[in-house]
């Protein structure tokens, strides 16, 4: 099968003896299991307080390690891990890497996408195509939250936005910048705020408010149909919703 076409994603190919143990003190997933064996991890990149700055993919690929980054943040990420280098021996080196996707039969070159099964597999390297695959649809109804979309730097928090559900955060691995407070939300806290799946009757934009009895409870998202991705207040979210003209309802399932 040949992959389509992933677009606005950059490859960065990682040298050095340190660099799982350098990215292990940094990012919210454990990345050990890449010394071992092929695969693909998704994590990300928190501020000390805890708060998502960004996302991507640390692979594998015939023993090759390397950074899937979505390209509108990867100068903010190389920019980060450079600062935080210091004397680790790593290395950075661009790759001119295509990247794909598909479902069904996976090619030469790809990886299991990690978030879900139903987002099929990744491939580096390989020649792609444009495709008709509706991946924006697949991310709603498997509540996956896009970059620049749902996520949003420095304010979303990634146990809110599903990330333990789409095992992008591990619990056991030890200290990584913004540890404590995500070990916090997870053990010691309730979530009051999350990521949710909705249905809307009508249309609005991506970012507008919704609304219950005059006070805002969140905020729609990704849209396939009349399935939408949205960010609520769980306690403003029972009984009528509104995003501008809209109408919304949510089942009371959180990610």
């Amino acid at each position: 099968m040949t992959p389509e076409v992933c677009p606005n994603h950059l490859i960065v190919g990682l040298l050095g003896k340190d660099c799982l143990t350098f990215l292990q003190s940094l990012v919210s997933n454990d990345v050990r299991p890449l010394g071992l064996a092929d695969g693909l991890i998704w994590t990300a990149l928190l501020t000390p307080q805890g708060k998502y700055l960004a996302d991507f993919f640390v692979g594998r690929l015939n023993e090759r390690l390397f950074l899937d980054l979505p390209g509108q943040l990867a100068d903010g990420i190389m920019q980060r891990l450079t600062m935080y280098k210091l004397r680790a021996e790593v290395t950075f080196e661009p790759l001119d890497w295509q990247v794909g996707r598909g479902l069904g039969a996976a090619p030469t070159n790809s990886l299991p996408d990690p978030r879900t099964d139903a987002l099929g597999w990744r491939s580096y390297g390989m020649p792609t195509v444009p495709g008709s695959t509706d991946w924006n649809a697949l991310r709603v109804q498997n509540m996956v939250p896009e970059t620049g979309i749902e996520l949003i730097s420095n304010e979303s928090y990634v146990l809110e936005m599903g990330f333990e559900r789409l095992h992008g955060v591990d619990f056991r691995k030890g200290c990584y910048v913004g540890q404590e407070v995500t070990a916090r939300m997870k053990h010691k806290t309730e979530l009051r705020k999350g990521l949710v799946q909705v249905r809307v009757q009508g249309s609005a934009p991506v970012g507008t408010p919704i609304m219950n009895d005059g006070k805002e409870a969140g905020t729609l998202y990704s849209q396939s149909g009349n399935v939408a991705l949205a960010y609520l207040r769980f306690d403003r979210a029972e009984g009528p919703l509104t995003a501008g003209e809209a109408i919304v309802t949510w089942d009371g399932a959180q990610a």
